[in-house]
């Protein structure tokens, strides 16, 4: 068997296997993202969230990215009902701007974080791998998961 990989991907990664969820209604981001991960991750696009709830009963996720549009669509109570049926998953949000406070609004509702546009490839990297407790840093949290309740 023959493994090739890209470079700065850590092959312990790469062979841990974790699933990740994109969960976006844009084929361009989930496109983007999951090029950003597909080497240290299984990536799967997922085009809408009724998709994600149906592939998870076969294939949990591990994390799930989600659009901050999914959510807004749906209402922040999303992120409970994410919680409720795949419990196993981390839940980080991709909002539009780093300035918003959509974000630190979905955090109190429950994710573990997010992440905001533009998405340069180390910073999404780093967030998921501090979202699924990887790297020596361990896992990130925010100071408003602390502060919120």
């Amino acid at each position: 068997m023959r493994l090739e990989m890209q470079i700065g991907v850590e092959m312990s990664k790469a062979l841990e296997n974790k699933r990740v969820f994109i969960v976006d209604e844009d084929e361009i981001i989930r496109a983007a993202l999951q090029f950003m991960l597909h080497d240290e991750y299984e990536a799967h696009e997922v085009a809408g969230i009724g998709v994600a709830f149906e592939k998870a009963k076969a294939q949990p996720p591990d994390l799930i990215l989600i659009s901050e549009a999914i959510v807004k669509d749906d209402g922040v109570d999303l992120i409970e009902s994410l919680r409720q049926k795949i419990p196993s998953a981390r839940i980080l949000v991709v909002i539009d701007a780093g300035d918003s406070l959509f974000g630190k609004e979905c955090v109190g509702a429950g994710a573990h974080g997010y992440l905001a546009k533009p998405l340069k490839i180390e910073f999404v990297r780093q967030k998921v791998d501090a979202a699924l407790g990887r790297g020596a840093g361990g896992v990130m949290i925010p100071l408003t998961v602390l502060t919120m309740r």
